[in-house]
C-alpha cells in the first residue's frame, strides 16, 4: 500500500473501533509533499506483526510492510534518551501532519513499531493522543494507573499532558496513531 492508501486504512480502523472523534480536522487525504524514504532496523518486525495480526486489522499491518521501504520512518528520541537498544526496536512513520506526504497542520497520524521487549518509558505531551494497537500484545500505563494489556482493536485515549507509557513482551506492536492540537512536531516531555 501506498501513504494515501495507509492513511485511508488507518482512518477506517479508528472509525471502526468508535474512535471517531480523533478523526476530527482530517484533511483530504492526498500526498501533498514529498516525503523521502528512509528505514529503520525496527522495521524488520512488521513481517512476523503481519503475521499475527487479527483477522480485523491483517490487511492493514501487512500493508503497511509491503510499503514500508517506500515510507520515511523516524525517531523522536537519541541514544542518549532511552539507549541505543530502544532505538534499534523504535521508530514511527507519519502519513498525514507536519511531515507526512500528507499535509495538515491540525492532525497527525501515522503507526507506532515498537520490537518484543521494548519499554517505553513514561512520557507526556500537549497534543491528545489516540492510539490504536494493531498487531501484538503490548502493556500500556496511562496517569498513575499500572500498566494493563491492551488488545488490538481497543483505542487508547491520552489526553493533553498526560504521562504514559508502553512495554511490549514477546511480540512486536503496530499501533496506528492519532494527534491532535498543540505542537505537532514537538518531542515529548521525558518523566522521570
Amino acid at each position: 500500500m501506498d501513504a494515501v492508501e495507509l492513511a485511508f486504512g488507518l482512518r477506517a480502523a479508528f472509525a471502526a473501533a468508535g474512535a471517531g472523534e480523533a478523526l476530527a480536522d482530517w484533511p483530504a487525504l492526498r500526498v501533498t509533499r514529498v516525503a523521502e524514504p528512509a528505514t529503520l532496523p525496527v522495521c524488520a518486525v512488521l513481517e512476523r506483526a503481519a503475521a499475527q495480526a487479527p483477522a480485523s486489522h491483517a490487511a492493514l499491518v501487512a500493508g503497511l510492510r509491503d510499503g514500508a521501504a517506500a515510507l520515511r520512518w523516524g525517531q523522536t528520541y537519541g541514544a542518549g534518551d532511552f539507549g541505543a537498544e530502544f532505538l534499534r526496536g523504535y521508530g514511527w512513520t507519519e502519513l498525514v501532519g507536519l511531515r507526512g506526504p500528507i499535509a495538515s497542520d491540525r492532525v497527525a497520524a501515522g503507526f507506532l513499531v515498537l520490537a518484543p521487549g521494548i519499554d517505553y518509558p513514561p512520557h507526556a505531551h500537549e497534543a491528545e493522543e489516540v492510539y490504536l494497537p494493531l498487531s501484538g500484545a503490548a502493556e500500556w500505563m496511562r496517569g498513575d494507573a499500572p500498566f494493563a494489556p491492551v488488545p488490538p482493536g481497543q483505542p487508547i485515549r491520552h489526553p493533553s499532558w498526560m504521562p504514559h507509557a508502553m512495554r511490549t513482551g514477546d511480540a512486536p506492536l503496530v499501533a496506528a496513531y492519532v494527534w491532535r492540537g498543540g505542537d505537532l512536531a514537538a518531542k515529548s516531555k521525558i518523566i522521570s
